[in-house]
């Protein structure tokens, strides 16, 4: 399976190595040039999702939108949106939605997953100063849900554990899942790994908060070569923008068969 996805894993270690400060530095860009890719999270006020199982759809769907082949034979409709947005910072804006609202976003071009009877939508990333009326409208803030205490993992899925020190929105760690479900894709092709076992379980993820001690055994540290070659493990490393200090590492993500 080729994919978009090549540039991530040529400058994670490179990326993670750097300074918190040049993290957040490095983001500076044009600001009619930013691209992100919008995360349209639905949040029912009669009925909101869990916050497990919405997280893992957000992390499912974003990787799907990659892995696509409209996004990654050279001739797909989706191809040149996605190169252009990875070949820079891969931002993510998550937003909630609700009926007819959620039901619009359906139109355009993305991915929806549900998981558990929660719903998340990813879209063809673009330049935010083009973003559509249908995502433009929705919120960013309120999408913060009660913790929740998911069962055992189910089978196939990645390992995302989320930082068990830090506190992130829903949306904010919806964005964190999905870079992290891309960086594993990245890495595991570059590798000469075969995606196909986690598509054909559609990207399945257990979003999970480890304890501390499990978190430090994890993280890798200033080796991130070898936490993916031992115990394929990558790290999502923030630039700060929101929520969380220039540098945290929001996010552990492991391969299902690690």
């Amino acid at each position: 399976m080729s994919t978009v996805l090549g540039p991530l894993a040529a400058r994670y270690a490179e990326w993670l190595r750097l300074p918190a400060e040049a993290t957040h530095d490095m983001a500076d860009e044009e600001p009619e040039l930013v691209r992100a890719m919008p995360v349209v999270l639905r949040i029912e006020r009669t009925e909101p999702p869990a916050r497990t199982a919405l997280l893992e759809a957000a992390a499912a769907a974003a990787v799907a939108v990659c892995l696509d082949p409209r996004a990654a034979a050279e001739d797909g409709e989706w191809h040149e949106a996605l190169t252009s947005w990875v070949d820079g910072r891969i931002r993510k804006v998550a937003r909630r939605a609700r009926g007819a609202h959620w039901e619009a976003v359906q139109s355009l071009p993305g991915v929806t997953v549900t998981v558990d009877g929660a719903s998340a939508r990813a879209l063809v990333p673009g330049r935010v100063v083009e973003t559509p009326k249908e995502v433009s409208r929705l919120q960013i803030s309120g999408s913060d849900l009660p913790a929740d205490t998911p069962g055992e993992p189910p089978a196939g899925a990645a390992a995302l554990w989320l930082n068990p020190v830090i506190d992130m929105t829903a949306g904010k760690a919806a964005a964190q899942v999905g870079h992290a479900t891309m960086l594993l894709a990245a890495l595991w092709e570059a590798d000469g790994g075969d995606l196909s076992d986690w598509a054909g379980v559609d990207y399945r993820c257990a979003v999970r908060t480890p304890t501390r001690d499990l978190w430090a055994a994890l993280h890798p540290g200033d080796d991130p070569a070898g936490a993916w070659r031992r115990r394929g493990v990558v790290a999502v490393q923030d630039a700060g923008f929101t929520e969380v200090a220039p540098g945290t590492v929001t996010v552990l993500a492991q391969l299902p068969d690690k």
